[in-house]
């Protein structure tokens, strides 16, 4: 797995992945080098939508169609920052160009914008982010503990949060309902 790129890709949990944090989650991977992989949750919710998110930080939010979004728990990593995952891949302060057409970025302008206009109006707003080290994300791919696929940008933002995990697994052409458990072995 030496020259493996999971970049765009979506990270679907194997069933006997235990831990809180990842079990049942599909991750997208904005980056994944030499260095390790970032990436957020994007199929779990917290308890608060963008409208509460965005009064909590002082801005207002003008356009009412957004303010019913979730918010996600994006990883258990710096929790209390955000990450904005979007289409277009428009660039901000501080903008990670995942491919030509979606970008991440932690800046809080895109935040204004999203509170005063509602674009760019593809977006997840996640609190944290998943990371692993150098080595650490091939080695869990290894141990058989994360299917991959190249991330569909429809599952990511157009499709209701509780469909993304099936509809990722059906890129794949498994049906969730027969996802067993534990793997076979010879």
């Amino acid at each position: 797995m030496a020259n493996l790129n999971l970049t765009d890709h979506f990270l679907i949990a194997m069933p006997a992945v235990t831990d809180p944090y990842f079990s049942k989650s599909l991750v997208y991977i904005a980056e994944h080098n030499s260095q390790g992989a970032l990436g957020l949750i994007v199929n779990r919710p917290i308890n608060i939508n963008l409208g509460i998110f965005l009064e909590k930080i002082e801005l207002p939010c003008k356009p009412s169609n957004i303010t019913h979004h979730p918010v996600f728990f994006g990883g258990p990593v710096q929790p209390e920052r955000g990450f904005v995952l979007h289409h277009p891949a428009t660039q901000w302060q501080s903008t990670l160009a995942v491919n030509s057409e979606i970008g991440l970025t932690t800046s809080r302008d895109i935040l204004e914008s999203l509170a005063d206009t509602g674009e760019p109006n593809r977006v997840i707003v996640a609190l944290g982010y998943a990371g692993w080290g150098a080595g650490q994300l091939e080695n869990e791919l290894a141990q058989n503990s994360w299917l991959s696929v190249h991330a569909n940008p429809g599952i990511l933002f157009d499709t209701p949060y509780e469909n993304r995990f099936p509809a990722a697994m059906k890129v794949l052409g498994i049906d969730v309902t027969n996802f067993a458990g534990q793997a076979g072995h010879a």
